[in-house]
């Protein structure tokens, strides 16, 4: 597959319809435009029984769907959603929604990426599974932005011949930021992307990578640690990460009074949705104004809820006699976020803007530090000095892509660690001829040619 194709046919038209055999989980038809999570609660919320029934990762439903850039520039690929069962941070059984992806046609030994979206919402509607179907409403109404955004470098990765799952890794409350819930599904995505036929894949044989950025990062990251203890039984051979949330404590004192204090409030109440301790500590130490703004950035996605109230003094919204993040219930919720629990055994490929104005580089270095302190561990760590949050993922999104190409390709990654610091990762001259392909590609895509085929 030659770098040329990294992006073809981005935008291109889609529309697909599968048979599924008698034994796999029914198939349930997809109207022309698709209803909102909300209100499509046979797909999205199964009865508790059906999927306590059912294994992690087993497939409790399934549809094919038409994905497109915008909500209606559709894209040449295959695709269908998953109903699947999954576990919360407490090892109960939830339900799960992901979306798959493979190009037209049969590859052997297809790898596949999961690719963890930075949904950073707290609406069922703002979900990677909503957004990316033609005839969802445009994010850029619904303030879905990075789900929008991303899409085109999953459609990069569909172009390089990869099957792609995209989970919806804040589960059936949009627990935005609740790393070992967004973990678990993570890996159940995979396993139910190896369960479903019509990707073809070679079953817990597969080559996995998995990628994501931001609040991506957090559901990679905590998938990375977890899959030893909890998904042993699957193939990843890398996993790539930016802008890294390795310490949620460390975030929300950045952010205070910061420009990022609008979406990390967000992050409060997401995690409060999967913490019955800290719901109940915020609930009963929250003063007027903390509810009042808490209340209005409900079901709202990134967008808008980054709009509302950055700038603000997140630790005055609470009435407790000190820092709050000191009080015993935080601190204990900040440390079943925090990254550094196990060491993946496998390579990592993890890359942060050292001006990093939302996510500070400092845990990240720490987190880096003690993955390296395991002799089996191998991590590529990038430091870049010219970019910040927003600009780092799209000047890394290539290298990362061009990495994984290479551990799915059985090219072993350097044993060890090495971090290195570059002014600029767009300055890498390999990514130079995916940049210089993609608007061709984009124009190719219009005319209907299919991605990775």
């Amino acid at each position: 597959m030659s770098v040329r194709r990294v992006v073809l046919g981005v935008v291109a038209a889609a529309s697909v319809a599968v048979a599924v055999t008698a034994t796999a989980p029914p198939v349930v038809a997809q109207p022309a435009f698709p209803a909102i999570p909300e209100f499509d609660t046979g797909f999205y919320s199964p009865e508790q029984s059906i999927v306590s029934a059912a294994d992690p990762g087993q497939i409790i439903a399934s549809r094919p769907v038409n994905v497109a850039n915008l909500g209606v520039l559709p894209v040449n690929v295959d695709a269908w959603q998953l109903s699947y069962r999954s576990n919360d941070s407490r090892d109960e059984a939830i339900p799960a929604v992901a979306t798959v992806l493979k190009p037209r046609g049969y590859v052997p030994g297809r790898p596949l990426l999961s690719f963890q979206i930075a949904e950073d919402s707290l609406g069922a509607y703002c979900a990677s599974s909503y957004v990316l179907q033609q005839g969802s409403i445009p994010w850029p109404l619904t303030g879905a932005i990075t789900g929008g955004a991303q899409f085109l470098e999953i459609q990069a990765a569909l172009a390089q011949g990869w099957a792609v799952v995209v989970p919806d890794h804040q589960g059936p409350n949009s627990a935005f930021a609740a790393g070992p819930l967004a973990g678990r599904i993570t890996l159940d995505g995979i396993r139910a992307a190896e369960n479903f036929d019509p990707l073809g894949l070679d079953g817990r044989a597969t080559k996995v990578g998995m990628m994501g950025y931001s609040g991506g990062s957090i559901a990679t990251g905590h998938a990375a640690e977890l899959h030893e203890s909890y998904a042993p039984d699957l193939n990843i051979v890398g996993a790539a990460e930016g802008g890294i949330v390795a310490d949620v404590g460390a975030l929300v004192d950045n952010s205070n009074n910061a420009l990022g204090a609008g979406i990390v409030a967000s992050g409060i109440i997401g995690v409060s949705r999967e913490d019955p301790e800290l719901a109940q500590f915020i609930d009963q130490k929250l003063n007027p104004l903390g509810k009042a703004m808490f209340g209005a950035k409900q079901n709202l996605c990134i967008g808008w809820n980054s709009a509302i109230a950055p700038f603000v003094n997140l630790k005055g919204l609470f009435d407790t006699p000190g820092d709050p993040l000191r009080e015993p219930v935080a601190q204990s919720a900040l440390a079943k976020l925090q990254m550094g629990k196990s060491v993946p055994r496998f390579p990592m490929y993890m890359y942060q803007s050292n001006p990093d104005w939302l996510v500070p580089v400092g845990p990240v270095n720490t987190l880096v530090d003690t993955y390296c302190a395991d002799p089996s561990a191998s991590v590529t760590y990038t430091r870049d000095h010219f970019s910040e949050h927003l600009t780092l993922e799209v000047v890394a999104a290539p290298s990362a892509l061009l990495w994984l190409r290479d551990r799915f390709a059985g090219v072993p990654a350097e044993p060890g660690c090495r971090t290195t610091d570059v002014g600029s990762m767009a300055l890498d001259s390999r990514t130079w001829p995916v940049w210089q392909d993609v608007v061709g590609d984009l124009v190719a895509g219009l005319f209907g040619q299919p991605i990775g085929s």
